[in-house]
């Protein structure tokens, strides 16, 4: 069964950084594609970057393009986000999403709030 847990938010000031974590299970994260999506209050669910499954090419939205960068962990299973320069527009919860073939699977979420 495909699992992913979120983890890693908390509340830092504009400028800050977090490193999100995303924990699988049921799957091996080294070959699959991973994405990161986030949530803000009132708004859409949208996509923050994603890592695919063929090496390591790697896609960002253009809000966090430079400040943000996906990764791998080395044989931990474990998809990382790290978060730099932090904005106060970053506050949302933040999810990652397992994208196979035919199915798809989400995590519960970690919330992440940016105090200016």
């Amino acid at each position: 069964e495909v699992h992913l847990e979120e983890s890693g938010g908390g509340l830092v000031q504009a400028g800050g950084s977090l490193r999100l974590s995303c924990a699988a299970s049921g799957f091996s994260v080294d070959d699959s594609t991973i994405a990161w999506f986030r949530q803000a209050p009132g708004k859409a669910r949208e996509g923050v970057s994603c890592i695919r499954r063929n090496g390591d090419m790697s896609d960002y939205a253009d809000s966090v393009k430079g400040r943000f960068t996906i990764s791998r962990g080395n044989g931990n299973n474990t998809v990382y986000l790290q978060m730099s320069s932090l904005k106060p527009e970053d506050t949302a919860v933040y999810y990652c999403r397992y994208i196979g073939d035919t199915y798809s699977s989400w995590g519960q979420g970690t919330q992440v709030t940016v105090s200016s």
